[in-house]
């Protein structure tokens, strides 16, 4: 892990929010957008996508170029995305998971308190042949859902100290999504939601419109959320994770090799980077911690108090998400063993 840290250093290093992460693509070559609401560099999505762009133009050189938009240059992940994606307008996105369960609610698993032990136990989830349920649910929407990007767990940060359920009592909170889930965990420490799209997330805590919020280390330190709140709780109450998607009808238009290429790459980026996601988070951390950003590290009785608050929002939606496939998430996050 320390090799891989000192490799990956450079990484946190946040491009400016109007930037496109690459050159424009040559004369002759046909333009495939990569839209990403995150920062690009030192992100696991944003890093995941030039990887896959880099590989497709080594391979396509002359004839396609994909190039990685990202800070929500393009679209915000909502149904502005979509619509542009079946248009033609863009060919790629990796959308939360949390934005999705307007195309199948089994994404809403995601969102429950604690079904994950770590990124690893979710990956183990991700990669099984259970989570391809979710992904085959796009299909009827007119969309490719190549597979998962890991993202990160959630800590959750305010403009107060969060050691206890109800140190937050009173504040609001933005959430990615008007997910019933997380309604009900934030309903269970006292606290108003309000959904809105990341673009927006800095400067409505930066202004006082929201007093908190909840997110991955990566986002929190590409973002600067940190620097307009008291202090970041490390809770890792749930997992981000992203879906890639193009639509069926770009694939159904290549040959058959070149779409085989495409499915090919993305399999083979997604397995390796998504291996990397747990440490560039990890130097998110770090970098929030030398920037002389607070973070919180609860005890295991605090800790405790959050997962027994939440407890009966994960027993109320199991059902309504469905019992099998949640059992199912159970029982891998179980067999799964932790970081050594």
């Amino acid at each position: 892990m320390r090799m891989l840290g000192a490799v990956f250093a450079s990484l946190l290093i946040a491009v400016p929010f109007s930037g496109v992460a690459q050159e424009r693509c040559d004369s002759g070559e046909r333009e495939l957008k990569f839209s990403l609401v995150t920062a690009v560099k030192g992100h696991p999505k944003g890093e995941a996508a030039l990887a896959f762009a880099t590989a497709i133009n080594r391979k396509f050189q002359g004839k396609y170029c994909v190039v990685v938009y990202g800070d929500s240059e393009l679209f915000k992940d909502d149904y502005t995305l979509f619509e542009a994606m079946k248009r033609g307008e863009v060919t790629f996105a990796a959308p939360s998971v949390d934005v999705l369960n307007k195309f199948t609610p089994k994404s809403t698993l995601f969102s429950l308190p604690f079904l994950f032990d770590s990124p690893l136990h979710a990956l183990a989830f991700t990669d099984s042949d259970v989570a391809q349920s979710i992904l085959a649910d796009f299909a009827d929407d007119g969309f490719h859902a190549f597979g998962f990007w890991s993202g990160g767990m959630r800590q959750m940060s305010a403009t107060v100290p969060i050691r206890s359920v109800r140190d937050a009592e009173g504040l609001t909170f933005r959430v990615s999504s008007d997910s019933p889930v997380t309604a009900a965990v934030y309903e269970a420490m006292g606290v108003k939601t309000i959904e809105m799209p990341f673009a927006e997330v800095y400067d409505a805590l930066a202004s006082g419109k929201v007093q908190g919020q909840e997110n991955t280390w990566s986002n929190i330190d590409t973002r600067g959320f940190y620097k307009v709140q008291a202090a970041v709780t490390e809770t890792n109450h749930n997992y981000l994770g992203y879906v890639t998607l193009t639509t069926t009808a770009f694939l159904d238009s290549l040959p058959e090799a070149e779409r085989k290429v495409f499915v090919d790459t993305m399999r083979l980026v997604s397995h390796e980077r998504n291996g990397f996601a747990f440490e560039l988070n990890q130097l998110s951390r770090q970098a929030i911690i030398e920037d002389g950003g607070v973070i919180i590290s609860l005890s295991k009785e605090e800790l405790a108090g959050f997962r027994a608050a939440f407890k009966p929002v994960f027993d109320r939606f199991k059902g309504q998400i469905g019992a099998e496939l949640v059992d199912q998430a159970i029982a891998i996050n179980a067999t799964t063993k932790p970081f050594e």
